[in-house]
């Protein structure tokens, strides 16, 4: 090595090294965490677009601030969920599901899906019967 550099590489000059890798590592594993943080929160917090936040996470940190910042945003505050295919209780079944899903635990979520599955399917034979789900808890035929 002395006649690429000129001068040996002693024991310090491989400890500087070292060190600047060490850095080089610890900036990225910063930036992962902090790039994951929204997705994170999303989770723990049942959000309906988790996915959505977590995606928009990692890639909002890389060019710019701004969607990061957005993404931290939204994990905090979900969207109002307007879909006419389901039924409140299905649209939370589903969020339960997909958050289930993204935190990898599908067997721990089944009970508490099976028990929202069977009121769901009494909410929709209630309006398949003409009756609303209100009508259904007051008692009323």
């Amino acid at each position: 090595m002395e006649a690429l550099l000129g001068f040996d590489l002693d024991l310090w000059d491989y400890l500087t090294f070292l060190t600047l890798a060490m850095c080089v590592v610890a900036l990225i594993m910063s930036w992962l965490f902090l790039a994951g943080l929204p997705g994170r929160i999303a989770i723990a917090r049942k959000h309906p677009e988790a996915e959505a936040v977590k995606y928009l996470g990692y890639a909002g940190l890389l060019p710019t601030v701004y969607p990061w910042m957005q993404a931290l945003i939204w994990a905090f505050k979900p969207t109002d969920i307007v879909d006419i295919r389901r039924f409140p209780r299905e649209e939370a079944i589903e969020t339960d599901r997909e958050i289930a899903r993204l935190r990898g635990l599908p067997s721990t979520m089944h009970a508490a899906v099976v028990e929202s599955s069977a009121a769901s399917e009494a909410d929709q034979q209630a309006m398949r019967a003409g009756r609303t789900a209100t009508d259904v808890e007051k008692g009323k035929p």
